[in-house]
Order: structure tokens, then sequence, then C-alpha cells
């Protein structure tokens, strides 16, 4: 490789690298207590989960109709917009809103016991796991925030890509793994930053590439439902809206789902005139049992008013990619142990940024011909 293209590709790296580590510091700095997100709020809610000993809500229990009803009398009224399921443990959310296509601000969130039909209270998005949250994925910027950090993983894949083409060349006198103790604090600290970021690359590449397409979670699901939603909608007697007043039981509507989906539990269900639905159906979203499929919904249309089955469709593949992508991006597919790896992880993540952040602000005036005069000799600068 040319001095020339060397240049060019530390420039690459260095300025990707810059740009984007601030913004990498403060994801990783809030992602290590989120990956433990579950562990954390099963350590601080222990009456909210005595209240929820049972069976998983999704296999049965109290009527959804009922549970619908208890939740709109405790919200004020209003009508009802997401019924969210559990899969080890009897817990039942349903969320309730003025009107049906009412903002998330608008939005209230109740807890119940679908075993015995107990209420656990009224679940409210505050407290410290829920600011690193808001944190971490927009930084209480709504959709424009989430598209920046998605730029800045961008920037943090193409400094990946770019820190593996420079380590070639370097690391050719090299055996791998050398640190070179006995030379100056600079080159100690570039060698344990090259050897870092060479072990944590095939993580961090994949926790990059990850966080980029959860950046896009709002466009993609957008498109789903300007594309795939409104084909099936649109099969299927239009997208005539049905008032709050006249939807047909959701049990009735769930077991025509479930007949038609045999095998398969349910994760949520969208009312009519919301994000995830059309204003006439009620979409009844389906998930596998397995750590994988677990995370790939299939929908369901069922007329709000008939409860009739209209149509089910497998998510095109970028839905699903998202859908992949958020258990992946923090770790929850193997338990504890695989989120224990990835806090070790994004510990070495962490100082790869650190010193690497060090290692420019110490090169001085002549920064990038030193440094490249090192890469072309390898390592041969103290």
């Amino acid at each position: 490789m040319s001095r020339s293209t060397i240049k060019a590709w530390f420039l690459i790296h260095k300025w990707s690298s810059i740009l984007c580590t601030a913004f990498l510091l403060m994801l990783c700095v809030t992602g290590l207590p989120l990956i433990f997100h579950d562990e954390i709020e099963a350590l601080t809610e222990h009456d909210a989960a005595a209240a929820m000993q049972g069976m998983p809500s999704a296999q049965g229990g109290v009527p959804l109709d009922t549970l619908i009803a208890k939740a709109v009398a405790e919200g004020g009224g209003g009508v009802p917009l997401f019924v969210g399921f559990s899969h080890d443990n009897p817990i039942l959310t349903v969320t309730t809103g003025p009107t049906p296509d009412a903002p998330e601000a608008q939005m209230r969130l109740f807890s119940y016991n679908r075993t015995t039909g107990a209420s656990a209270g009224e679940i409210r998005e505050e407290g410290v796991m829920h600011f690193l949250l808001k944190l971490h994925t927009d930084m209480f910027l709504g959709l424009p925030g989430m598209l920046f950090l998605g730029v800045m993983g961008g920037l943090f894949v193409l400094a990946i890509v770019s820190g593996v083409v420079l380590y070639v060349p370097f690391m050719r006198r090299l055996r791998f793994g050398t640190l070179r103790k006995t030379r100056s604090k600079r080159v100690r600290r570039l060698d344990t930053h090259n050897l870092l970021g060479v072990v944590t690359l095939g993580w961090a590449l994949m926790v990059g590439v990850t966080g980029v397409i959860n950046a896009f979670a709002d466009p993609l699901t957008y498109s789903w439902r300007e594309g795939q939603l409104k084909e099936m909608v649109a099969a299927h007697g239009g997208d005539q809206p049905v008032a709050p007043a006249n939807y047909a039981s959701v049990d009735a509507a769930m077991a025509a789902a479930q007949t038609a989906l045999p095998g398969v539990s349910p994760q949520f269900i969208g009312f009519p005139g919301g994000g995830w639905s059309s204003g006439r159906h009620y979409a009844i979203f389906f998930q596998g049992d397995t750590p994988l499929t677990s995370h790939v919904l299939t929908p369901a249309l069922v007329d709000a008013e008939t409860a009739k089955l209209a149509d089910t469709a497998s998510m095109p593949a970028f839905t699903q990619a998202l859908m992949l992508s958020k258990p992946l991006h923090f770790g929850n597919y193997g338990g504890i142990a695989l989120k224990i790896l990835w806090a070790i992880l994004t510990l070495a993540t962490i100082w790869v940024l650190w010193s690497g952040l060090q290692l420019w602000l110490g090169k001085g005036a002549r920064g990038t011909d030193r440094a490249v005069d090192e890469i072309v000799h390898a390592g041969a600068g103290s």
C-alpha cells in the first residue's frame, strides 16, 4: 500500500473517529445499564413482580375485553390503543388514549394480572432507566435525534473499517498482540488501542450496524405502513374507519387470528387508527417461541367491526432486520451470560474510544504525517 493511500485511509479514520467519539462515548456509557434493563427493573419492582405470579398472559385467563374495559375506565375514558403480552409471566398491558390517533404524550399504560384480573396499577415512563433509554435512543430530540445518532453510528462503522485497513500494514513487522512496553507512553497507548480495537472488531461492527438500523426504526415502520399495510387494507374493504363504539370483541378477533396462525403467540395488538394498524382493523402481531423467532413478527389483520380475519402476511425483510437488530444490539438473545459479555466488550470499546481521543490530542501539529510515517515503517517510530 502506497504512502498516499495510507494517508487517505488515515484521514478517513481520523475524522470519522473525531466526529463520532463524543457521541459514541455517551452511547456506551448509557448503553451499559440498558444491557441489564430487565434485571434492574426486576430488582426495583418487587411488589409488581409478586402480583404477577402465574401463567404467561398469552396463554389465556381473564377475557381481554374485560381487562381492556377496566383500563379504559381507570384512564377516565378514551379508547384502547394497544394491548401487550408477556411470555414469561401473566402480565398484560393496555395502552389507552383520548383518541385512536393520540400522540405518545397523551397515552397511558395500565398493567394487569391476566390470571386473576388484578390491577398492578398504571405504569409511568419515568426514572433513571427511562432517562437513559431516551438519551441513548434520541437524546430527547425525537426523530431528528434518532437520525443524528444513526449518522454517528455510520461514522463509527467507517472508523472501524478504516482502522482495520490501517492495522494490516502497521502490524506487518509485529506479532499479533504485541505491546511495546519499553517504548514511549504514546506508543504503549497506541498498541493497547490497536489490540483492543481488533479484539472487539466483530462485536463493535455488529453493534454499530444494528445501532444504525435501530436509528431508522420510525422511517422503516412508516415505509411498512405506507407499503405492505396499505396493500393489505386495500385488498380487504379499504380503510373506512370504525368508531370505537362499534369495535367487535377483541377475544373473538384473537381467536380468528390464532386459527389462521397456529403455533405462534401474540406479542401485541394495535387498535384501529394507530400507527401499527389501519382505521378499520385490529392488527394482531404474533411471534415465534425460539430466541430468534420470538423477535420476528407476523401480523394478522382482523376486521374491527365483524371480528373476521382479513389477511395475514410476513413482514418485509427490512422490517424483520429491524426487529432482529434491537435485541442483538443489547445482547438479549442468550440470557445473563451474554449480557455480561456485552458489558465487558462495551467497557473495552470505551477504552478504545478514549485512548484514540488521547492519541489524537497528543500528536501535535505534525500528527498526521507522524502517524502515517509510523504506519509506513511498520511501527519503527517512537
